[in-house]
């Protein structure tokens, strides 16, 4: 008789249950949180400058069954971003899942802009994600369990655009980031990934949590209209549970098909219009 072989050893179950999600006051950030709440689970939530946004969402989060910790973080200093990190999982006992939410950026040229605006988006963008990132990640080393890191770039991690070449420089560097984090993190059970959003109905963009299917046409995305921040947020939570342990490096565009539409785009466009911010 064929002897049955025996059945593959499976990885650990991971369950996020130590949460970081900064900027989670509005748009992406509190649509993740949301998404992320279940009972039994503690999320901390950042905010810098809506305190009553990160409120409403410290409700619906402990509505869910959920803890959640709201504090206060302005990343214009990017260490702070490694001491809320640490305070956090103090008071967590520990982190083991970490979304980066926060960020800013530009509506102006290169020509017409000056040092410390480039050096700000950067400061927050770029410098502060990586303190966040960093903290979050030693954390995770030392307690010897499992973890899930995701950055929300932008679809501006891969294509630029005019008026934002610091987001765009940010962004692009995050998203290598979030590469060589996955490489190093890997042998740890650390995976980390990027989820890239398009156009997204949020305060961001200056659209609020409305309707993204009426009265929103955009010719220039495939799908024809805005993205909505929980659309965004479901790929967040599949990217911190249990059924992503095998993806890793990874940068998952949410944009309704914006990048694919750089040829057709350039070839239908009929006039300089997008020359400006």
């Amino acid at each position: 008789m064929t002897a049955v072989p025996a059945p593959a050893e499976r990885p650990p179950v991971f369950e996020p249950r130590r949460i970081i999600i900064s900027g989670a006051d509005s748009g992406i950030g509190k649509a993740t949180a949301v998404a992320l709440a279940r009972t039994g689970r503690q999320v901390g939530l950042t905010w810098h400058e809506d305190r009553a946004g990160a409120e409403s969402t410290a409700a619906e989060v402990e509505a869910a069954g959920g803890t959640a910790h709201v504090r206060h973080l302005d990343l214009a200093d990017p260490a702070n971003g490694t001491a809320l990190v640490d305070e956090l999982a103090e008071t967590m006992g520990g982190v083991d899942t970490l979304v980066l939410c926060s960020g800013t950026g530009t509506a102006t040229r290169l020509l017409e802009m000056d040092l410390e605006t480039w050096q700000h988006v950067l400061r927050v963008d770029l410098d502060g994600a990586f303190c966040c990132l960093q903290a979050a990640a030693r954390r995770m080393v030392e307690d010897g369990t499992a973890g899930r890191i995701v950055a929300i770039t932008s679809v501006h991690e891969h294509a630029p655009r005019v008026g934002a070449g610091p987001y765009c420089a940010a962004k692009g560097g995050l998203g290598l980031l979030v590469k060589v984090a996955a490489l190093e993190l890997a042998e740890y059970g650390i995976t980390v990934n990027a989820v890239a959003p398009g156009e997204i109905a949020t305060p961001m963009t200056g659209q609020e949590d409305e309707s993204v299917v009426q009265g929103k046409g955009r010719p220039g995305i495939p799908v024809a209209r805005p993205g909505d921040a929980r659309e965004v947020a479901a790929t967040v939570a599949f990217l911190c549970g249990p059924d992503a342990g095998y993806v890793t490096g990874a940068s998952w565009a949410v944009d309704g098909g914006m990048l694919t539409m750089g040829p057709m785009a350039g070839s239908h466009l009929d006039s300089d219009d997008w020359r400006q911010p």
